[in-house]
């Protein structure tokens, strides 16, 4: 660890190539004389609050002579004021927004005062993750706001947010977040040892980068293996729960610990609804989700394999299949429907609706008419493509679409036996998927909790006010 040294001048220069203020035109070194002593400040322009800067400025320019670096601490008007005299740690908090100060008088110390501000957003809802009923905002990508929303909601003394700073060359700021008493200790432990542990060259895409640096293994199986969320209401009450939190600076994502399957499956919807009515969007979200595997693999089943289709579900079969194998046009409009969405992505806002009506309906209805598609094939993967919007986890939308077109592809290889192993290997993939922690992907069903799978099940009103 490199210290400042005695001599104000060698410390300056030392600073200023470090920081190569003489190359980027937004790293400023301001040089000023008060009290027959020199002082100069480090800060990157646009960081910084003028104002602020401008109030320490005159502060010290009005004294008859500089203080030490121990009293300047003690004496300046801001609210995070800091002495330090380790180099690098001096480099780093001004690349990330803060100024340091050096002066004659302060030896072998700088002062570090933390009056940056971040450009950001506002706290609008995310669009990912709406609610007809409850609170309307949202995570930013600035790490302050971020932890300001959840101690908004949760006023306890337990509530703990450990500070790290990694990633290489973004050395990002991470906060571990939980409830002191309430997350197991163990669990708070095995994160930020892992945190720790992790040496991403960079975190330039927040919660992704850091997700993959924290799990190396197993990304050949689709399922998400770290949930995220954009709602600070959700984050909150996970915390009451004895969830833990990672927040990143730069994403609006948090991170919540640990993960389970069926937590995806619920919304905030379910909670800001009386319990009857939560209980029974929970059930149609499953079994929208559960069907959407299995709609197209079966249904071609039947068709391939007249005698083994129920009497009461021959009306599905189609008589007039189209020019295509079927099997084609269950993967052509599955390819179809992510090209569809790949287009609205891209498309201006103004027109990104209307295009996707408009292309899927033109799309469909000329494949139809020219006999590529059958009508039934249209039916069925409309049902699949609103489905993947039945939950608010587009990774778990894709994992359920690879495993509906593996299914398909094995019912088409060994008929019903290929149906049944596609099956079991959907129920493998998943009760195998790596997660960052202990416990388990089918927690609370596998390791069993009789209570917790219960509440998972039925949202009663006991369970809200439980803590």
């Amino acid at each position: 660890m490199e210290k400042l040294c005695e001599d104000y001048r060698l410390n300056v220069t030392e600073l200023s190539a470090r920081l190569r203020a003489d190359e980027s035109f937004d790293i400023i070194k301001r040089t000023l004389r008060a009290g027959g002593k020199e002082l100069c400040f480090f800060y990157i322009d646009g960081f910084i609050k003028d104002s602020e800067m401008q109030r320490i400025m005159q502060t010290l320019l009005g004294r008859q002579d500089l203080p030490d670096a121990k009293e300047a601490e003690l004496s300046l008007p801001y609210v995070e004021v800091e002495r330090s005299s380790d180099m690098e740690k001096i480099v780093t908090a001004v690349l990330s927004g803060q100024s340091a100060i050096l002066a004659e008088p302060f030896g072998a110390d700088a002062i570090l005062v933390d009056a940056r501000t971040y450009p950001a957003r506002g706290t609008e809802e995310p669009d990912s993750d709406r609610v007809m009923q409850g609170s309307h905002d949202g995570f930013v990508e600035t790490l302050v706001i971020n932890t300001a929303l959840i101690r908004r909601r949760i006023r306890d003394t337990r509530l703990t947010m450990e500070h790290r700073n990694i990633g290489g060359a973004s050395k990002t700021d991470v906060v571990i977040c939980y409830m002191k008493g309430v997350a197991d200790d163990a669990l708070v432990r095995e994160i930020a040892k892992r945190i720790e542990n992790a040496k991403p060259k960079s975190l330039t895409l927040g919660i992704q980068s850091l997700s993959e640096s924290l799990i190396r293994r197993g990304w050949l199986n689709p399922f998400p293996k770290i949930r995220t969320t954009e709602r600070p209401d959700t984050a909150a009450s996970q915390l009451l729960e004895g969830s833990v939190l990672v927040i990143c600076d730069t994403s609006p994502q948090v991170m919540i610990l640990p993960t389970s399957i069926f937590e995806y499956l619920e919304q905030a919807d379910d909670f800001y609804f009386p319990p009857l009515t939560g209980t029974y969007l929970r059930m149609v979200r499953v079994a929208i989700l559960l069907i959407s595997v299995i709609i197209t693999p079966l249904w071609y089943l039947y068709l391939e394999y007249y005698e083994i289709c129920p009497d009461v579900l021959r009306f599905l079969l189609p008589d007039t299949p189209g020019a295509l194998p079927i099997i084609m046009q269950l993967f052509l409009a599955e390819f179809a429907i992510d090209g569809l969405k790949i287009a609205s992505m891209n498309t201006p806002n103004t027109l990104s609706n209307s295009l996707s009506i408009v292309g899927a309906l033109i799309l469909g209805d000329f494949a139809v008419g020219v006999g590529w598609l059958c009508p039934d094939v249209i039916l069925y993967m409309a049902f699949v493509a609103i489905a993947n919007f039945a939950q608010q986890n587009h990774e778990l939308g894709y994992a359920f679409k690879f495993m509906r077109m593996l299914i398909l592809f094995l019912t088409w290889l060994f008929g019903v036996w290929g149906f049944g192993l596609g099956i079991g290997i959907f129920l493998l993939a998943v009760a195998k998927n790596t997660t960052l922690t202990r416990g388990g992907y089918l927690r609370p069903l596998s390791p069993w909790n009789k209570r917790a799978m219960k509440k998972l099940v039925i949202r009663t009103k006991k369970d809200d006010f439980e803590g």
